[in-house]
């Protein structure tokens, strides 16, 4: 039982989590076309307006890929507490992390070669997207507890 509010908790807040980076990055995202494009105002929430006053197209791509890279990080570590706690011991730590970094090679070349086939940008969006938002966990909460009653 302890196990399950554990893993509950883990995920409750990669969802808090994925919840807050909804509204940063769609607020970074209307900031970025507002200044990209040189229109009169911003749809951006006027809370975030404030926050990212005075900077200019270059700092906000910085600090949308450094969110990025924080979320992907930061969901990386969940999912490695959550395989822990369902099964009791790390083992699974080294395939989850080079599952994530494989997941965003791929991304990355999808990301390139969308020079030449631009629908595979969408792909390479939504596999990031994914790794930045609570999926692993979710499918660690489907396959962990079958696969470890299969192993025993």
């Amino acid at each position: 039982m302890k196990r399950r509010l554990i893993a509950s908790c883990i995920v409750g807040i990669a969802v808090l989590l994925g919840a807050v980076r909804e509204f940063l990055f769609l607020n970074l995202n209307y900031q970025l076309d507002h200044l990209e494009r040189g229109t009169p105002y911003s749809y951006a929430h006027s809370l975030f307006q404030r926050w990212t006053d005075g900077a200019d197209l270059g700092d906000l791509t910085l600090v949308k890929w450094l969110l990025s890279s924080a979320y992907v990080a930061l969901m990386l570590l969940l999912a490695v507490l959550l395989a822990r706690v369902l099964t009791g011991h790390h083992h699974h730590r080294r395939t989850l992390v080079a599952g994530t970094a494989i997941a965003a090679a791929l991304a990355l070349l999808l990301h390139i070669a969308a020079q030449a086939l631009p629908p595979l940008e969408a792909v390479a969006v939504k596999l990031l997207h994914a790794l930045q938002y609570p999926v692993l966990l979710l499918i660690l909460l489907l396959v962990l507890p079958r696969a470890e009653r299969i192993r025993t």
